[in-house]
Parts: structure tokens; C-alpha cells; sequence
């Protein structure tokens, strides 16, 4: 049995993965996301960047927290870079 979201998953885990093979470790968070913004482009995956979010706590906001991509107003993908 498949989840709702499973061929976008899929279609996202293949950008990231064109991003992995082609850049590889070591560089900052910022040349990622735009890598990955360019993969999802040329892939047809519609996202929004840097989009922030309330986050509400028993009814009130705690604060603003900012996503580094919400892809098809369906999956929140968080980058994290690492040095290898």
C-alpha cells in the first residue's frame, strides 16, 4: 500500500541525488539549495524558497520559522550540508 505523497517523494529523492552525484560533499547550505532549486526546475516540481511558516503553541505564536523549500505545497524539504 502506497503513501499519498509517494511518486513526488520519489521525484524529489531523484533531484537531490542529481545534486549529490554531480556536486558531492563540501560546500556551503546556500549552493546546495540552489542546485537543488535547479533540479527541481528541471524536473517540473513546482517549490517555494525560504518560505516562512507561523508556528503556533496552544493557540499563539511562538515565532516565524523559515523553510528552505516547500515543494508542491505538499512536502517541506530541509538542506543540511556536510563537509564529507
Amino acid at each position: 500500500m502506497g503513501h499519498q505523497f509517494d511518486e513526488l517523494s520519489r521525484r524529489v529523492i531523484e533531484a537531490a541525488i542529481a545534486v549529490h552525484r554531480e556536486l558531492g560533499p563540501g560546500f556551503l547550505e546556500s549552493i546546495y539549495e540552489s542546485a537543488m532549486k535547479t533540479s527541481l526546475r528541471h524536473r517540473g516540481i513546482t517549490y517555494e524558497s525560504q518560505k516562512e511558516v507561523a508556528v503556533l503553541f496552544e493557540g499563539e505564536e511562538a515565532g516565524i520559522h523559515r523553510l528552505d523549500l516547500l515543494i508542491e505545497r505538499e512536502i517541506v524539504l530541509e538542506l543540511k550540508a556536510v563537509k564529507a
